[in-house]
């Protein structure tokens, strides 16, 4: 299994939704901290990305940054500029921005978007990213995020027949491209990127995605990456942030969460998919992790 797609998946609800913006100076944008985690790509000119906490970012064509934690940000063509609010309709589309000056020519194009997540169950890997994450461009680098970037706009542009899904594929697809290019990029020796890159821990992450239902052992786990017992419990602890067993708990416990969700399957047959041995002990187990029993969750969610 893909660890970095199953993490992503865990935490997304509902559409992801963009805009396409014509920028004239002077011009400045504040969104407010919300419950996801929102992009912006320069696709023409520069601006200014203020963050909630930390130095302002200059960021020019081509350029992208990423916001995952939902703490509110700003956006201008200048530091000194006056910030108007923007603020997602009920839908959670942006508004439609006004209408442009007759026959003028935009300082800025902006690609926006706003990806909905659940906080709460935020998985260790998105954790792990700083406030902003910013790629600037750079020649012959990260071609599919490149790739996705262009097509995107392409569809905010002019959009056909198929757009609506298109654009929504799209921005799931450039979700993915973000993060993968920050941790190519980052190769830490410690944290989620290296864990990722690490073969023992990564054969063990992929053994836990791919069937969180087994009875997984520490001895199991290690031997998936050709490690013994000891030394592994060692280096996953290191690299992940707790010790395999503890996370093994976490994902069956996450992935409940989807489960009941997304889906109309029975508790027993979720038990199951999760490596409970009975309904029983999976709802004491979901209880302590969540603090409300599984049916009364599935209600709250639906």
């Amino acid at each position: 299994m893909d660890v970095l797609s199953d993490a992503v998946s865990a935490m997304r609800t509902g559409r992801p939704h963009s805009s396409l913006r014509d920028k004239y100076a002077p011009w400045g944008m504040r969104f407010e901290a919300a419950e996801g985690a929102g992009f912006h790509v320069v696709l023409q000119g520069s601006a200014w990305l203020i963050p909630a906490a930390g130095e302002p970012v200059a960021v020019g064509p081509g350029d992208v940054v990423f916001l995952a934690h939902g703490r509110g940000h700003a956006l201008a063509s200048g530091l000194d500029v006056p910030l108007e609010l923007v603020r997602p309709g009920q839908n959670g589309r942006w508004p439609q921005p006004p209408s442009p000056p007759r026959d003028s020519t935009p300082d800025a194009v902006m690609l926006c978007g706003a990806y909905q997540m659940d906080h709460s169950r935020a998985h260790r890997l998105l954790t792990d990213l700083p406030e902003v994450v910013h790629l600037p461009a750079r020649v012959g680098a990260d071609r599919s995020l490149r790739a996705a970037v262009e097509l995107l706009g392409m569809e905010m542009e002019e959009r056909r027949p198929g757009s609506d899904a298109i654009v929504t594929s799209l921005l799931d697809t450039l979700l993915l491209y973000i993060l993968r290019a920050w941790w190519q990029r980052e190769r830490r020796g410690t944290g989620w990127s290296a864990a990722l890159a690490d073969p023992a821990v990564a054969a063990a992450l992929r053994a836990i995605h791919g069937d969180p239902a087994h009875p997984w052992t520490v001895e199991e786990l290690g031997a998936e990456g050709g490690l013994s017992r000891a030394a592994f419990a060692r280096r996953f602890a290191a690299l992940v942030g707790e010790p395999p067993l503890a996370y093994l708990t976490w994902w069956r416990m996450t992935t409940a969460g989807r489960l009941l969700r997304e889906e109309d399957l029975p508790l027993r047959h979720i038990a199951q998919r999760t490596g409970y041995t009975s309904e029983f002990a999976f709802a004491k187990a979901f209880k302590r992790e969540y603090g409300v029993a599984p049916g009364q969750y599935r209600r709250r969610a639906s």
